[in-house]
């Protein structure tokens, strides 16, 4: 079966669980936390992917990473489910097929801005309030990066949607266009 089928059929299925038992948001923030763990510790993913630990000791650092605690029995389930179905390496996965799913159900933009330097409140409330009226409604996880590398100027990533507008970027067309010529 497919790698990229597996985690979104778990996902689909742990997201109706939590929704029958309005815990969708919770469960959101959970594996919200959870994907950014294992993007911020790569030994993270290391260690599900260890057969010599035990599925107890994995169950109880994933708990751990997501901030989860014993009122989270919904996470708790999930986690035995995967560990019982050998699945628990694929935690990542499935916790970012959840978070878009989510997204998606509820018409949650995640939206990052990377600038050449820190921009002013007044530049970012502008900018806050163009994306918000190019995505058109629902709400926005907004963030906010610096990039020296772009120079000058800033992108926009909406989803999977990106807007370029940094003098690195413009200086990468040129080359390319005079390459062409």
């Amino acid at each position: 079966m497919n790698q990229g089928l597996i985690p979104s059929r778990y996902a689909k299925a742990i997201y109706e669980a939590a929704a029958d038992k309005k815990a969708d948001s919770r469960m959101f923030e959970l594996l919200k936390q959870l994907a950014e763990a294992f993007d911020s510790e790569e030994t993270l993913a290391k260690v599900m992917a260890n057969p010599f630990v035990s599925a107890a000791d994995k169950e109880a650092l994933l708990t751990t990473a997501a901030g989860a605690d014993a009122a989270d029995t919904l996470f708790a389930d999930m986690l035995r489910l995967l560990a019982d179905n050998k699945r628990l390496d694929m935690a990542r996965e499935i916790a970012l097929a959840y978070v878009r799913l989510y997204r998606e159900k509820h018409g949650i933009h995640k939206v990052t801005v990377t600038s050449a330097a820190p921009l002013t409140p007044k530049e970012s409330e502008r900018l806050r309030k163009l994306i918000a009226a190019h995505i058109g409604g629902g709400t926005m996880e907004y963030d906010e990066k610096t990039d020296p590398s772009l120079i000058g100027g800033f992108a926009v990533s909406i989803g999977n949607e990106r807007l370029d507008a940094s003098v690195a970027a413009r200086l990468k067309e040129l080359r390319l266009e005079l390459g062409a010529n």
